[in-house]
Parts: C-alpha cells; structure tokens; sequence
C-alpha cells in the first residue's frame, strides 16, 4: 500500500513551505514534517533577509559582499541570481503580510557583520517566526497541499532505472512507502551533531544524510558557520544572541572590558563570523575563562527595546538585564554551507530528486555564508520550484509497481533503546572536539576510526537491521504503544543520520588541508590558492574540483 503524491516536500522550514506554495496548485502536494508546525531553525532565525533594495545600495554590491564572504568557492552565476531576484521575493512576502519593521512608509534596513551597506530586512528581532508563521497559514489554506505530520522520512525510493519515485517514511508507529513523482529534500542543516548549537533540535541533516544513502553527490561539507555569540549559562541552550545586535553597536568584551575582537580584524565585532568565532576561541583558551561577554549597553535604550524584544525577555529569563550588565557567550555550531549539488532550479545528481534551502548546495554561499543571505536563499530558490514540469498524469495515474505487500508486526528491543540515547549523547561531543572551530589532522582521524566503528554498531542493531531491509510495498507495524514507538523510531533514524553526517563533516575536513571560511585547521592555519576548489563527494569516495579560477 503506497499513498501517491506529484511531489514530496521533505522538511516545514522556511524553503519547505514557500517550496510548498510555490510549486503549481494543479499538483497535489504532501508536505512531510517531523514535529507539529512550525518547528525549524527557520522559525528561529532572528537577524531578517539581506536584500539590496536601498537607494545607495545595489545589486552589484550586495553580489561583491556576498563573494568576499565565500572566500573563492561561490559560485558568479547563482549569486547573481541569488541577489537580483531578491526584490520580488520579498514583495512577495509583504504581499502575503510578512510586517516587517519600517521607518515611516519604508522597509527598515540594519547592517550586520561583513554587509557594505545596511540592507538586512527585519521584524524586530523574532524574523524567522514572522515569515514562517505567515507561510504556515498560506500552506494551511491551500487545498492541494497535503500536511503529512508527524512523520518521518528515511530513505529514499528509487526506480530501476535510479530515478527517485518516492521515500521510506515513519508515519506513527508504521514505517512505510510514499510514492511520488518528484522529491524535494527542504531538511535544514545538521548543527545537532556538534555539542554546542544554536540550532533547534531537528536539525539533524535528514536530508543530506539519506541522499547520500541513495548515492546523490555532495560537496564542502567541511564548511560550517559557528555563531560567535550564543547564550553561554548554566542551564540555558545556546540562544543565538543576533548579529544584528553588533551591527546596532554591542561590544564584544573580556571579563576586563576589553574589546579584544580588534586584536584579531580591524572590524572589530563586526568581521566576518569565523573571524570572531576564532578570536573567541583563542581569547578562551589563553586565559581559561569560560566565556566572554557581549555588551548591548553602548545601543539606546529606546532602540533596545524596539529591535530586540526578544532577546530582551529571553536573557531576562535566565536571570540577565541586559540593560545593566553583559551577556555571557560562546561560538556554537550555527549554518553548513555545504550540502547536496544542485543547480539552479534545486535539481541533485538523481533524476526526479531536489534540494532547497540549507540542504542544498547552490553555490551562493560558498566556504563561508555572508550572514542574512540564508533565509533569502529559502525564498529565491523555493520560487523556482514553481516551474517544475512532472510528466505523467493525476498521482492516482502513478504505476502500481509495488502493491499492497504483507504488514509485519515487530517490537524495539531495550538494548536497541540503550545504544541509540548513548550515541545521541556521545556523537555530537566527538565531532565538536574534532571538527569544532579549530581542527587538527590528529583529531580528526581519531575521530574518523571512532565514527567507523559507531556506524557498524548501529548497523547491526536489530531495529537497524528490520528498518534498513524494508521491501517496498511492506508496512512494519510497532503498535501498540505508539506513541513511544513513535518517538523511538525517529530517534533512531536521527541518530543514524548524525552519525552519517558527524562522519561526512570529519572526514571533509580532514581531506581539506588548509583553512578557508568555516574551515580552520590548525597545522594548516593558510589558505592554499590550489585549494581554491570544492570537496566533492560521491558514495564514499572524496576528490576535489576543478581549480576554481579568479
């Protein structure tokens, strides 16, 4: 039994649902979502959209910002595209009722770290929730758009002749087939394979874990974005304390006052982020303190309370008034630039398989993202989806190559239970010691070994090995108690997809001996002009591009 669908949208973030709204109504649409709406790192975002729609800014200026950013991997054409498309979507959005802040009838603009001009649309500090709260409601009321949650995707379906046809899914307690003629992988990025995140917890990189099984290729997943300044105290999570807080004037101190971020970039706070992340890093490791400290007394107070709401009531509840003392941070693992090769209409390596948003690896952001370029790239690339052509006629039409197959009813062992909650702890510790800000080659491959063996243990659990050899057209079934069921499964498929990604991103970094962007290695602490090219990776085996010319 395999309920059909045109197209599959994998993940409710903000490219899943504007993908969603996007693709033509004549197509019926299954939305797949793993938690209830709306939980994604999206709808966490605070910082806005960078678009150059101010008189003394251009197109030209914004591509340029966006270049310098990416340290020589961007790529010219899909940042071009990235920013000259900008404009319309976000007309789009303040005509689907985004309220983004203004001053008097004009879009209000702020300026963050590594921008030449203030172009960075927001809604006070809470941006994220705003677009995908309006995109929520969009979704909610279309009527070819079907909401399939909670469930879970797992692997891919592929026809015999490799072209994706659909996913293996957790729907309930049920693991089962969903057939479609086209799938979009909108999953988000893998920050929760690092100890340290500023990411929500669904960030497990779903997409990019399972598109690797079915053999997509993948590229510079050594590049990730650390945050210099999460919420660093006892208790807390690792609250992104915005960027644009900085780019309103807060000073980034020591326990002393000191602005130390000028020691390592004459911007100051305001360098790119893997610039101050580092002079973080390396401000801690010389005088043992536990974190800095960020302080937003030097912004207005009027001005305080008008941009940053949130953060405001967010410190305030873990016992700091910003309005009289510093914010305790640290770096944490924030946004991967890399992820599965598409092109400019998000198609991957595999026929009938797309990628949108942080997933996917479009170029435009190359080894280091320019910051509010992310939620830009949800929308832009989203709209392309808008002119996907499937062939074939109503899903209903779809070939029933795979009938109703036989339900198997099985049960989670504890010892299934007990390894999959002491990977999920011990996982992301490893690869934050190994593959954290700065990385070393010893590290690394201890690591790597570390990683090999987890994999085989997993692999060889017994709810590894009835879910891995799932038949199309079979239904496993681990009712009764399906609820805790429920949870199990995801956990499972989570952790098996960390440990994938935690491997992928050791490995990457380990092949890339220089530092470059979000990579830094310490015994190649320069960047190599003839690593101006991308890590590539296809099944398991690692290479690089063609050089990448100026």
């Amino acid at each position: 039994m395999t309920d059909k669908f045109d197209v599959l949208v994998i993940g409710a973030g903000a490219a899943g649902l504007y993908t969603a709204l996007c693709l033509p109504e004549h197509l019926h649409v299954g939305l797949i979502n793993k938690n209830t709406l709306p939980v994604s790192a999206s709808d966490w975002a605070q910082g806005g959209i960078a678009a150059a729609i101010a008189p003394e800014d251009s197109a030209a200026l914004h591509i340029q910002d966006t270049l310098a950013a990416g340290a020589g991997l961007c790529d010219l054409d899909a940042v071009k595209f990235l920013v000259e498309e900008a404009s319309a979507c976000i007309d789009s959005l303040v005509k689907m009722g985004v309220a983004f802040d203004r001053t008097g009838p004009d879009l209000a603009l702020t300026l963050e770290a590594a921008h030449s001009r203030r172009r960075v649309l927001h809604a006070a500090d809470t941006t994220g929730k705003a677009v995908i709260g309006t995109l929520t409601a969009k979704v909610l009321s279309r009527k070819n758009i079907q909401l399939v949650s909670p469930a879970f995707a797992l692997s891919l379906w592929l026809d015999e002749t490799g072209r994706c046809q659909g996913i293996s899914s957790i729907c309930g307690s049920q693991v089962k087939w969903l057939q479609a003629k086209a799938v979009v992988l909108a999953t988000g990025g893998g920050g929760q394979v690092f100890a340290q995140t500023t990411n929500p917890s669904v960030s497990t990189g779903d997409g990019v874990a399972i598109a690797w099984r079915a053999g997509a290729l993948l590229r510079d997943l050594e590049f990730v974005q650390f945050h210099p300044t999460a919420l660093s105290t006892a208790g807390a999570p690792r609250f992104l304390i915005s960027e644009a807080v900085r780019g309103e004037g807060a000073h980034l101190v020591d326990s002393k006052g000191y602005r130390f971020a000028f020691d390592s970039h004459p911007s100051g706070e305001l360098a790119p982020r893997d610039v101050v992340s580092r002079a973080i890093f390396r401000h801690l490791q010389k005088t043992g303190e536990p974190h800095v400290w960020l302080d937003l007394r030097p912004i207005a107070v009027d001005r305080l309370r008008y941009r940053f709401p949130n953060i405001i009531q967010v410190c305030a509840d873990w016992g700091i008034d910003i309005f009289s003392e510093p914010v305790p941070v640290t770096p944490a693992a924030h946004y991967w630039m890399g992820g599965i090769v598409a092109d400019k209409f998000n198609q991957t390596s595999i026929a009938g398989l797309y990628a949108v948003g942080e997933t996917a690896s479009t170029g435009v952001h190359g080894a280091n993202r320019l910051a509010s370029n992310s939620l830009l790239e949800c929308l832009v690339f989203g709209a392309q989806m808008g002119l996907l052509q499937l062939e074939g006629g109503t899903p209903e039409a779809l070939a029933d190559q795979f009938e109703a197959g036989e339900i198997l009813e099985k049960s989670i062992s504890e010892k299934d239970i007990e390894a999959i909650e002491k990977l999920r702890v011990e996982l992301p510790n490893l690869v934050w010691q190994s593959a954290g800000i700065c990385r070393g080659q010893r590290d690394l491959e201890s690591a790597i070994v570390q990683l090999e063996i987890w994999r085989q243990e997993f692999a060889s659990l017994p709810l590894s090995q009835t879910l891995d050899n799932l038949l199309p057209g079979q239904i496993i079934d681990f009712s009764p108690a399906e609820a805790e069921n429920s949870s199990i499964l995801r956990n499972w498929g989570e952790v098996g997809n960390l440990l994938d990604i935690g491997y992928l991103i050791v490995k990457s970094a380990a092949f890339r001996t220089e530092s470059r962007g979000g990579h830094y290695r310490v015994d190649y602490p320069l960047t190599d002009p003839d690593w101006c090219s991308h890590t590539l990776i296809n099944q398991s085996n690692w290479y690089k591009s063609p050089r990448i010319e100026d």
